[in-house]
């Protein structure tokens, strides 16, 4: 268990309780999960070890993963989305947690190591943190590794370029490419949350402001399509043509970040890549105009390049910091360039993370029942676990569909008309 957290700490737990007991209330495939579990217990001595963002919606996957038997260690992905009464709620419980909010990177990488060191035979990874590490400077935590399931659209370019180069030890799933992830947590997920951070931390409408969308992928789709909603004009930058054009005939202009910089009130980051906003295209931007990433790393906004030519930096907002340039204007970034919805806000709603969180918990699922036949590689999630997660969806939702008849299966099936 994590020292930090000592008896003054533990009092913060009867906080994380009523949160993790608000989102258990509105995860019903969790929930459903959670009650066949304690009847099955289908990972009874299991070890798992999990870093994702550290909050309610987390923690009550922690829960149900525990309430299958699983021995739980547990630890963030972000140092800034911790949250500290949910630490101690899940201490509380009995799960070993090694996380607080606002470690500095040593204590971090610290907290991502110890998370490891009861061998885990499942990791449960969001931006690929644990892997690195046990593929880097401590191998020898993954010698009970069956595989893993990754989170993340940064997580899964990192194990595909260890794929490629031959290094990568142990099957990884590829949650975030289920379809029950990626065209709902990308996109209605990330589009409602990043705004939610962002009016909530700035305080200023939406409507006629010029907001720059870098990339247009599942997130980026989902934030250009809020703006939109809220009354803005959108821009999207692209190096992809067929992105671009989606972009262009979804209704938004599609133009260079170079032409785009001067142009935007707001700049929001969903790529997966590094200095997609460089020190020149701050410079040309208007003065206070807002930056906001929304990848997993803190490299898509170019943060040392502006720390280090930036004349002076102030607190102009809480989660906000201003930066001054040489050219006299200033701009605004969001919870220090890290991924603003969570490190400066709440996070994905719990609805949409009920339904990556179900994919989670049946990929380790699969993990299990199919250990030592599964190829050291990045893998697909199943159509049959999107099939099971979305039927389970639409029934909680009260939603009936219809089913092909024998006679419409053939027909599919055969190439004669």
């Amino acid at each position: 268990m994590n020292q930090k957290y000592d008896i003054r700490d533990i009092k913060l737990a009867p906080y994380g309780h009523t949160k993790i007991e608000w989102v258990r209330n509105n995860m019903p495939l969790l929930k459903g999960f959670e009650e066949e579990f304690l009847r099955t217990k289908p990972f009874d001595g299991v070890k798992i070890s999990l870093s994702i963002h550290l909050e309610a919606k987390t923690a009550y996957l922690c829960k149900v993963l525990a309430a299958g038997g699983a021995k739980m260690s547990v630890t963030g992905s972000n140092n800034l989305s911790t949250q500290d009464d949910i630490c101690a709620a899940l201490v509380e419980d009995g799960i070993s947690v090694f996380a607080y909010h606002g470690a500095t990177e040593e204590e971090y990488n610290r907290h991502i190591e110890m998370c490891l060191e009861h061998k885990p035979n499942i990791i449960i990874d969001d931006g690929g943190d644990l892997v690195g590490i046990v593929h880097g400077p401590r191998p020898d935590l993954a010698e009970e590794v069956w595989g893993g399931c990754e989170e993340t659209t940064t997580g899964i370019i990192r194990l595909r370029a260890m794929e490629r180069d031959g290094v990568l030890k142990f099957p990884m799933l590829a949650v975030n490419d289920a379809d029950c992830k990626h065209l709902f947590d990308n996109r209605y997920g990330t589009g409602q949350s990043v705004w939610d951070s962002i009016m909530h931390n700035t305080n200023l409408i939406v409507a006629g402001k010029c907001v720059v969308v870098i990339g247009y992928g599942w997130c980026s789709r989902g934030i250009a399509m809020r703006a939109a909603a809220l009354g803005a004009r959108v821009i999207v930058t692209e190096i992809d043509p067929i992105k671009a054009m989606e972009a262009k005939m979804d209704g938004y202009d599609v133009m260079p970040m170079a032409k785009a910089a001067p142009l935007g009130d707001m700049f929001i980051t969903a790529t997966g890549c590094k200095h997609t906003i460089t020190v020149e295209h701050m410079l040309n931007m208007k003065d206070r105009a807002i930056l906001a990433n929304a990848g997993h790393f803190n490299v898509e906004i170019d943060m040392a390049g502006l720390e280090e030519v930036a004349v002076s930096k102030k607190e102009t907002r809480e989660n906000i910091t201003g930066y001054t340039l040489p050219n006299g204007r200033m701009v605004n970034v969001i919870g220090e360039g890290k991924l603003a919805n969570i490190a400066a806000g709440n996070g994905h709603p719990a609805e949409v993370m009920d339904l990556s969180f179900a994919v989670q918990t049946l990929s380790a699922l699969y993990i299990l029942e199919h250990k030592g036949s599964l190829p050291a590689a990045v893998l697909d999630v199943s159509e049959e676990i999107d099939d099971v997660i979305a039927r389970r969806r639409l029934e909680a939702w009260g939603i009936e569909i219809d089913s092909l008849t024998p006679d419409q299966e053939a027909y599919l099936k055969s190439w004669q008309l």
